[in-house]
């Protein structure tokens, strides 16, 4: 072979692992190497093998499109073939008169009335494992193959390798998506069953246990109140997975409209004065201009804000408070919900958003709750355009902030239709 061969190979090689690296067609790459395997060694045909899984033979991957038809169903025998002995050995072999050899497996011959004289074959090898076989027939004008042939057909192998192995890798990721895709949908399914069917009994016990409280005597309350502090506890769990579940399946339902963010903070702050009373936290409320409002489903927001003041009361030691803070910022109303808590580790602070996550150990952690509160809170902000991040120091605090895009006054004004 002359210095110009070698620089047209080198070429060809090069236009090939081009080719690899911006296509993800894997067939038509392989034909693009039995193709180059042909031209680069002056063969007559040329063919990629690989194991079949189901019966532990090899079958053809890749083969010229006039032999396609006739080879789709043909198996190749490991331990009786050439082909065979090249993936159990993991080298090269060079033939120059199948006949002469043993090992030549005739089956394929007969099955597309092809006649090979003689053949080269290289492994196609992956970080040590064998994947099939690269083959090359009959060398042109009766020649026989050379080491420098077995080098370009190794090359060729090894961009084969490539190829099939991102080929497996995808197949992996897409199983696995699909398995998630399943567990997802399972999971999905339970919520949906557990919520439904939980609601209903859990209904009955408040409704029962109200009732039952005005039939007690005083000294029995306690415990009466014990029971529907619980189910309450239970109620906003089951609320809390099946708004998050609603929410990712897209079912949610909004019902947009102007609200003041005064109105808001007010009413929360009056769900949770009694709570924050009996562990002694006080609470505030900064609101800085009664012209905040903002276009939302009022009652998410609600859900929103509640999830935040819900954990900086449980998190807030007796003595300390919690202030809500809103503000007009350019484009936006800030609502900030500041406690005077344990705080957050630095570590945790990125993660506090996702679901089920908690900074606590599920062993040691005093506080209640399973860690979806945030993420509904998140949820909900960006699903009306805004934004929520949390700040904190660790032993001092912590600050959860959300944002939503301001309307002005006047526009609320004219439409008549905010809250106040």
């Amino acid at each position: 072979m002359n210095q110009n061969e070698r620089i047209r190979h080198l070429e060809y090689l090069v236009g090939l692992a081009r080719n690899l690296s911006e296509s993800l067609e894997v067939d038509a790459f392989l034909q693009l190497i039995i193709s180059a395997a042909c031209e680069m060694t002056g063969s007559e045909v040329a063919s990629i093998l690989e194991p079949a899984e189901e019966s532990g033979q090899l079958h053809f991957l890749a083969t010229p499109w006039f032999h396609r038809d006739l080879l789709r169903s043909v198996k190749v025998p490991i331990e009786a073939s050439l082909a065979g002995w090249v993936f159990q050995n993991v080298k090269p072999i060079i033939v120059a008169d199948v006949t002469a050899e043993p090992r030549h497996y005739k089956g394929v011959d007969e099955a597309d009335g092809f006649e090979t004289r003689s053949l080269l074959a290289a492994p196609i090898v992956y970080k040590g494992e064998t994947l099939g076989v690269l083959e090359a027939a009959n060398k042109a004008g009766q020649e026989h193959y050379t080491e420098e042939d077995v080098s370009l057909l190794e090359s060729l192998a090894a961009l084969a390798a490539i190829a099939m192995q991102n080929t497996r890798q995808m197949s992996k990721v897409k199983e696995s998506f699909d398995e998630m895709g399943q567990l997802d949908q399972m999971k999905s399914d339970f919520i949906a069953i557990a919520s439904h069917e939980l609601r209903t009994p859990l209904g009955l016990i408040l409704g029962h246990a109200a009732s039952l409280r005005e039939a007690v005597a005083e000294e029995q309350r306690p415990d009466v109140d014990i029971i529907v502090r619980n189910a309450m506890s239970l109620k906003e769990i089951i609320d809390n997975i099946a708004n998050l579940d609603n929410i990712r399946r897209g079912i949610t339902k909004f019902r947009r409209r102007l609200a003041s963010m005064r109105r808001i903070v007010e009413e929360v702050l009056d769900s949770f004065v009694e709570e924050a009373h009996q562990k002694g936290v006080s609470m505030s409320a900064d609101i800085s201009s009664d012209d905040l409002i903002v276009e939302c489903d009022a009652s998410k927001i609600t859900i929103v804000l509640s999830n935040l003041v819900k954990n900086a009361v449980a998190f807030t030691e007796s003595g300390g408070h919690v202030q809500i803070t809103v503000e007009q910022i350019p484009g936006y109303v800030k609502v900030s919900v500041i406690d005077q808590g344990i705080g957050i580790p630095a570590k945790d602070l990125p993660h506090i958003f996702e679901r089920f996550y908690q900074a606590e150990s599920h062993l040691t952690r005093k506080h209640g709750g399973i860690g979806l509160g945030l993420s509904v809170a998140r949820l909900m902000v960006e699903l009306h355009g805004g934004r929520i991040w949390a700040e904190s120091v660790e032993g001092k605090g912590s600050t959860f902030n959300f944002i939503l895009p301001h309307v002005p006054a006047q526009a609320g004004a004219a439409n008549n239709v905010f809250i106040t």
